[in-house]
């Protein structure tokens, strides 16, 4: 048959070459998408990392301030340590840390259990920012300067804030942290009466409740990926 038609070896030829470009293309193919599989799973995993990370260094935290007889509590899946108002509490009106011996010595240990933490293992890596918050009652507070009770409850963040590194000696201060990306790691906000603890809904205007929400609390964010780095992915799956 090869030699009535010449031109059949060439053909079979073709066909096979074809043939093998498409599998190469397949196979070509099926790597990519198991790359853009692969980084999807990276970025995912570099989240469930942080969490664990994060909730490892709460707990961490709360344990070695309860060896301290210093009792904090988790809340918010482990994302916030509170701070309860038997541990430091601040007068009605006012943003300085307490005068008194105990709440001087106990902001103190907790920042430098704060500092301590963060640094072990490198866990600052996993973290984005660590937001020192601060918190009011619902009684108005009447100083337009520092614009009410926001600018008070900003004031108690920053007041816990500058204790810890003015205190606190050199190697020891939270200001010497820094995030994943080498910035400062600790911010201050506050945010008036705005966000009551759960447990003072029932009876807000008992002197029990008020006190409770004079607070700080201590809010820890960790690293993402960015949303363009998820939607670059999205896009490559698609």
């Amino acid at each position: 048959m090869d030699e009535e038609n010449p031109y059949w070896m060439s053909f079979s030829d073709i066909m096979a070459g074809l043939l093998v470009i498409f599998v190469l293309a397949v196979v070509a193919l099926v790597l990519e998408l198991m790359q853009k599989r692969q980084d999807w799973d990276a970025a995912i995993n570099e989240i469930r990392e942080a969490e664990e990370v994060r909730a490892e260094l709460l707990r961490e935290i709360e344990q070695e301030l309860r060896k301290k007889d210093i009792r904090v509590s988790l809340g918010e899946n482990d994302t916030v340590l509170r701070i309860p108002e038997d541990v430091l509490a601040f007068r009605s009106g006012r943003y300085e840390v307490p005068e008194d011996e105990r709440s001087q010595k106990v902001t103190l240990e907790i920042g430098r259990v704060l500092f301590a933490s963060i640094e072990k293992n490198d866990r600052w890596k996993y973290l984005d920012t660590v937001f020192v918050e601060g918190h009011t009652d619902k009684i108005p507070y009447r100083n337009a300067a520092i614009q009410e009770n926001w600018g008070l409850s900003t004031f108690r963040a920053i007041s816990v804030w500058r204790y810890w590194n003015e205190k606190l000696p050199k190697g020891q201060r939270p200001e010497e942290l820094v995030s994943h990306d080498h910035k400062k790691l600790f911010s201050v906000s506050g945010y008036a009466e705005t966000r009551p603890r759960l447990d003072t809904l029932k009876d807000p205007d008992s002197k029990k409740s008020l006190k409770k929400n004079r607070r700080i609390d201590i809010r820890f964010t960790i690293k993402r990926p960015s949303l363009a780095d998820f939607e670059k992915i999205k896009a490559k799956l698609k």
